[in-house]
Formats: C-alpha cells, sequence, structure tokens
C-alpha cells in the first residue's frame, strides 16, 4: 500500500529529512555489524570452539572428571557431560549460533550442528557433539553466556534514533517553514479581498527580507486601491457639475433649440452618463462602507422583487424566511440588484426567479434566468468593467458592462462568492455565496484606514 505524500511544506521537509536520518541509522549499523561486530564475534565464536574442543580433550584424561567439569563451569560457564538423550537441533537466529558452527565445522572437519535444551528456570543452553577418540562428548552452556541482545539493542537505537531525528526535524522544519506559512495566509487573505496584517519580518535573512518586500507590496496596493477610489469618486462627482449645468442650459432653450429631436438625444446621451457616473460613485461609496449591522436577507430580496415587479417585470421572490445575518446590506442590495437588472436585459422576456438558501454554514442567493446564455470561455471576461457579449457599445442592445464589474467589486470587498453557471434547459444561474463569519475587512482598509 502506497502512502499518501504530504502536501504541505513542512510535512514535505520533514518526511525528507526523517527518511534520510533513520535511512542514515540503519546505513551506520549495517557498516558497524559487517565491518566491527561480525569479526568480533566470528573471533569469538573461534575462541570458545577451541576452548570447547580443548576442554573436551583435558575431561577425557583427568584423574576425577567430576572435579574438572566444576572447575570448567565455575570458571568458563561451560558444562561437560557424556551424551545423554537426544535434543532438537537449534533454532536461535543468533549470528553468533551460526560462527560458533562454523568455527566448530572448521576445527573438527565433520558438520555440526548445536542443540538447544532449556534449564529449570527456562533458560535456554546450547549444546554441541563434539567427536573425540572414545566416542563423542557433549559441551554445553547457558544462552546468558553470550550477554548479548541484538533485538533490544536495535530497538533501543532506531527507536530512540528516530525519536530524536524526529524532533530535531520537527523543530528544525516548523522553525524554516512557519514564516512562509505566514507569508502563505496572508497571501490568500490578500487574494480574497482582505487586507492582512502585516508579516512578521523574522527568521533566517532570507525569509525576513521576503516578509519585507511583501509588506512593502501590501502597502503598496493599499495605496493604489484607496487612491482609485479617491480618483474614482473625486472625477465622478466633479462631472456631475458641469452635466447638470448643460442640463439646465438644454432646459432653458426655447422651442427645443429648433430640433426636438437632437435635443431629445443629447438628454438621452446626458442620462446615460449620469447613470455612469452614478455607479462610479457606487462603487466608490460601498467600497469604502461600513457593514456589519443585522439584515433580514428574505425581506431585503423580497424588497427588490417588489422593486423590479413594479417596472413590469415578471421576478418570482425567495422563500428565505427567518435568515438574519451582520452583513453590508447596502453592497448586497447592489449585488442582487446588478444580477437581476442583468438577468432581466438578457433574459429574453422570460420571468427571473430569485432563490434564497440560508443554513448553518452560507446564505446562498440565486439568480436564475432564461436567456440564451454566456458561453463558457467568457464566463470571467464579463465581469471585466467595460466588457460585453454584443460588441457594439450601443444601449439598445445592453447595458454599459459595468453592472458585473460592480457585482465582482463588491463580492471580492466583503469576502463573498460569486458564480455564473449555465442552468439546465437554458439561461443563467448567478450565485452568490455569504459565508456566516465573514467580516467585511476589505473596503475598510482600502479607504485608508
Amino acid at each position: 500500500m502506497r502512502l499518501p505524500r504530504p502536501r504541505t511544506l513542512f510535512g514535505r521537509t520533514l518526511a525528507t529529512i526523517a527518511l534520510v536520518s533513520v535511512g542514515f541509522q540503519i546505513f551506520t549499523l549495517a557498516v558497524i555489524a559487517v565491518l566491527l561486530l561480525m569479526p568480533l564475534g566470528q573471533r569469538s565464536a573461534d575462541d570458545l570452539a577451541a576452548l570447547m574442543l580443548k576442554t573436551a580433550a583435558e575431561w577425557r584424561a583427568a584423574a576425577d572428571p567430576a572435579a574438572f567439569a566444576e572447575r570448567l563451569y565455575a570458571g568458563d560457564g561451560l558444562v561437560i557431560v557424556a551424551p545423554g538423550p537426544d535434543l532438537p537441533p537449534s533454532r536461535s537466529w543468533l549470528p553468533y549460533r551460526y560462527f560458533l558452527e562454523q568455527a566448530l565445522e572448521q576445527r573438527t572437519g565433520a558438520p555440526l550442528t548445536l542443540l538447544s535444551s532449556r534449564d529449570a528456570e527456562g533458560q535456554p543452553w546450547f549444546w554441541a557433539d563434539l567427536p573425540s577418540a572414545d566416542g563423542p562428548i557433549r559441551v554445553g552452556f547457558s544462552r546468558t553466556r553470550i550477554g548479548v541482545q541484538p533485538p533490544v539493542a536495535l530497538i533501543l537505537v532506531l527507536s530512540v534514533g528516530a525519536w530524536v531525528t524526529l524532533l530535531t526535524a520537527i523543530a528544525l522544519v516548523r522553525r524554516l517553514t512557519a514564516p512562509l506559512e505566514r507569508l502563505s495566509g496572508a497571501a490568500k487573505r490578500l487574494g480574497a479581498g482582505d487586507w492582512p496584517e502585516p508579516v512578521p519580518e523574522q527568521g533566517p535573512e532570507e525569509l525576513a527580507a521576503l516578509a519585507a518586500s511583501f509588506n512593502r507590496m501590501v502597502r503598496r496596493v493599499r495605496e493604489l486601491v484607496a487612491n482609485r477610489t479617491t480618483l474614482l469618486a473625486g472625477i465622478s462627482h466633479d462631472l456631475r457639475t458641469p452635466m447638470t449645468q448643460i442640463q439646465l442650459a438644454l432646459a432653458m432653450l426655447p422651442d427645443e433649440g429648433g430640433d426636438p429631436e437632437l435635443m431629445a438625444g443629447i438628454r438621452r446621451d446626458l442620462e446615460n452618463m449620469n447613470r455612469l457616473i452614478a455607479q462610479f460613485l457606487e462603487i466608490s461609496r460601498e467600497l469604502e462602507g461600513g457593514g456589519g449591522e443585522t439584515v433580514v436577507v428574505g425581506a431585503l430580496l423580497a424588497d427588490l422583487v417588489t422593486q423590479f415587479g413594479l417596472r413590469g417585470t415578471e421576478v418570482t421572490g425567495p422563500g428565505c424566511s427567518g435568515c438574519r445575518h451582520a452583513l453590508h446590506a447596502l453592497a448586497l442590495r447592489r449585488v442582487v440588484a446588478n444580477l437581476l437588472e442583468n438577468a432581466v436585459r438578457y433574459g429574453d422576456g422570460a420571468p427571473v426567479e430569485v432563490t434564497c438558501r440560508c443554513d448553518a454554514g452560507a446564505v446562498e442567493i440565486r439568480v436564475l434566468d432564461r436567456g440564451p446564455g454566456i458561453p463558457a470561455d467568457q464566463l470571467e471576461a464579463v465581469f471585466r468593467p467595460f466588457y460585453r457579449l454584443e460588441g457594439s457599445r450601443s444601449s439598445a442592445t445592453g447595458g454599459s458592462g459595468l453592472g458585473l464589474a460592480v457585482v465582482r467589486q463588491l463580492a471580492s470587498a466583503n469576502g463573498w462568492g460569486l458564480r455564473l453557471e449555465p442552468r439546465e434547459g437554458g439561461g443563467m444561474a448567478a450565485v452568490v455565496s455569504v459565508p456566516l463569519e465573514t467580516k467585511r475587512k476589505g473596503a475598510q482598509t482600502a479607504a485608508g484606514r
């Protein structure tokens, strides 16, 4: 079974360091075992084989074999007896057992397998039936005589080494990745339309410099947004004064200036310009405005449905009773109104439907029409200012191209989700998602907080 690959920088760096460290530990243990422990074990086994063969020969020649056996056990931990009942071959996986069998075989010139038994206390014993001229002699020793515990040593080395490596890697990787995680979180908030707090300019020199550069970038973007909003509001406000004077001058001209049709066209152009200026001012005012008052979402939508109904548009209302949420009411009203305006204008005269769903996670508002729809490759382009699917720029075939741009600006500033998707059976669905925990911060900081 393949283990899942870590997705975060912290997880990948930690996994890499841990795997390399554990691999190096295993390599180190293998080198120590092959180059140090195995030669020592083979030498020790050869010395024990020589001692066993020597004591077997001396035991045969001893005047008092019993006393000799006692001294042998007391001095070297070996037990020597005449062969007794058959014993099973040893199944121990200790390397020392194989080294001793090889050493005895080399010294006796005949294959030899160690036998096994257990004493009264349950301790394992190894036995070897050594050949001699007077018959085989059985020499044995306790497992405790060897004194090595490879499983315990291996477990201790690997477990302690793994924990030390893991804790060290966690501390090291956390120290390196924590600034990057803070920077990543701030970049995500900035991309979502929020203004993050300055990232601490701490850590290694490279990361501190990166954080300082990011903070400078955020400050410059905030200044640019604030200057853009101020410039937009100022120009729009200043344009209204001469336009109002032109409208008054036209109203004072006798006999419609001699050409009623020309005068009517001029008035229409002035009205369109006033509408564009009003939209610019709405963008700046609603981006700068606060938010957080408790809004009855169903009542707000019902009011908009009623207003469009009075204009002769068939709009079915929502069923969103009991849904209350602290949000920017003016921004939500402008967003839904612009989406309704767009659906009515391009809906081919078909009824427009507004639905609302309110649960513990979010408020979702959908504006549904049965118009010709939007090509999939232009679903994002329609949110750009002054972009229209119909390129003639005529007011008779569509709006100014600012309606959806205003919607995107306001939704982004408030942290709301916005998407367009095709409806089954034709038409489009404009979906606004308002997370219940969202707090509008972007517009406040854009105003020069």
